[in-house]
C-alpha cells in the first residue's frame, strides 16, 4: 500500500540535507576537523621540542656550569608548559588556551637565551652531541612554524565561515562556536625561533686597559732618582 506518509519523510530529508548544505553546515563540520587536525600537529612539535630541552641543558651544563640562572630559566619555563595539560580540548577554552600559547613563549625566550650562552664557549659549540640537538631544535622550530600557519588558515576559515550568514544560523542552531588563535603579539613571541649562528667566531674578549703614565720626577732630581746638589 502506497503511504504518502514515507514520501513526506523522504522529501523533507532532502529537503534539510539541501537546507543544511547551502548554510554552511558542511563546511563547519570540514573546517573544524580541519582545525582538530592541524592543532594536533602544533602539539606535538611543541611537545618534540620540550622532550629536546632536558639533554639540550645537559651538554651546555657540561661546559659552562656557573651558568645557573639560565638553566633554572629554562628548566622552570620547561614546567610551566608541562603544568598545563595540553589536550585538543584547548582550543575550546579561550583563557587556556592564551595561557598555553604564553607559557611556549617563555620557553622560546628561554632556550634562546640558553643558546646565546653556547658563543662564549667554542669547545661547547664544537661538541657533536650539542650540535646535533641544535640542528634538531632548529628542525622543530620550523615544524612548529608550519603547523601553526596551517592551524591559523584553518580557524580562519571556520571563524569567518561561523560569523558569515546564513552560515551563522547554523553554526547557532548546531553549537558551532569561534575558536582561538595566535594574536599578534603572541604570534610574534613564539614565531621567532631561537637560533644561533655557531660559523661565527665567539667575540674576541676586550682589550686590557693602557697602563698608567709613570708619574713625573719631583723637581730638583736627575734621570737616576737622585738630588741633584744645591750649590
Amino acid at each position: 500500500m502506497f503511504r504518502w506518509s514515507n514520501v513526506f519523510k523522504w522529501v523533507s530529508a532532502t529537503f534539510m540535507v539541501m537546507v543544511l548544505s547551502g548554510c554552511g553546515y558542511n563546511t563547519l563540520q570540514s573546517t573544524d576537523e580541519d582545525i582538530k587536525a592541524t592543532w594536533a600537529e602544533v602539539l606535538n612539535q611543541y611537545q618534540r621540542r620540550a622532550d629536546l630541552v632536558p639533554n639540550l641543558v645537559n651538554v651546555v651544563k657540561g661546559y659552562a656550569a656557573h651558568e645557573e640562572d639560565v638553566f633554572i630559566s629554562v628548566t622552570e619555563a620547561r614546567a610551566r608548559v608541562g603544568a598545563i595539560q595540553a589536550t585538543p580540548e584547548l582550543i575550546n577554552d579561550e583563557a587556556a588556551f592564551q595561557k598555553f600559547i604564553a607559557a611556549q613563549g617563555e620557553l622560546t625566550g628561554a632556550i634562546s637565551r640558553l643558546l646565546l650562552v653556547a658563543e662564549n664557549y667554542p669547545q661547547l659549540k664544537a661538541d657533536g652531541l650539542f650540535r646535533d640537538l641544535q640542528a634538531q631544535l632548529e628542525g622543530t622550530e620550523n615544524r612548529i612554524t608550519v603547523a601553526r600557519n596551517r592551524y591559523i588558515a584553518a580557524v580562519k576559515t571556520y571563524n569567518v565561515t561561523v560569523r558569515s550568514f546564513p552560515s551563522n544560523l547554523t553554526a547557532m542552531l548546531f553549537g558551532f562556536q569561534t575558536k582561538p588563535t595566535f594574536t599578534v603579539e603572541n604570534e610574534a613571541a613564539i614565531a621567532r625561533p631561537p637560533t644561533v649562528d655557531f660559523s661565527k667566531p665567539a667575540p674576541a674578549p676586550a682589550a686590557p686597559p693602557a697602563p698608567a703614565p709613570a708619574p713625573a720626577a719631583p723637581a730638583g732630581s736627575d734621570a737616576s732618582g737622585s738630588l741633584s746638589p744645591g750649590y
